[in-house]
């Protein structure tokens, strides 16, 4: 497995300070967050989960604890927009360039705007996707806002 990814990269160019984990990617996993988890032997909640949504139709990335939900209206209301709802596999990996089960919030194709859940951005350090699957990079979430320019909100 390649250890450096456009994900990795982005982080490298911003100054970010990261490590990086690798984990037996199970592509039959109902939630690939929480297998994740398991096989880094760490807490759910500190496995965040990319998603890509659309925001009244325009993309947006959600980034929260693998354990748990988005709740849509509130994400909506932190991009300032009337509804959310979630991106089609497809279209995420088109906009993004990774595939699904892979998807950073790092080093996207279409950078989009980001929303960082705020019991997440409360952790000392969390994992992210680094871009491939089974490839996680761990730091701290004001280094994911820094990288992303995210904004911090209550989205479960």
């Amino acid at each position: 497995m390649s250890k450096t990814t456009p994900a990795t990269l982005a982080l490298d160019r911003a100054g970010v300070a990261y490590t990086l984990a690798t984990y037996a990617y199970d592509p039959g996993a109902d939630r690939v967050g929480l297998q994740a988890a398991e096989a880094l032997g760490v807490p759910p909640g500190e496995v965040l989960k990319t998603l890509m949504v659309r925001a009244d139709g325009k993309p947006a990335c959600v980034i929260l604890a693998s354990n748990r939900e988005v709740a849509m209206k509130k994400l909506a209301a932190a991009l300032g927009a009337k509804s959310a709802e979630m991106m089609k596999p497809a279209d995420a990996e088109r906009l993004t360039g990774y595939r699904v089960g892979g998807v950073s919030p790092f080093g996207q194709k279409k950078p989009a705007p980001t929303v960082l859940d705020a019991a997440a951005a409360a952790l000392p350090e969390v994992f992210v996707n680094g871009g491939q699957r089974g490839l996680q990079v761990r730091l701290a979430p004001g280094e994911i806002v820094r990288a992303t320019g995210a904004i911090v909100a209550p989205v479960t």
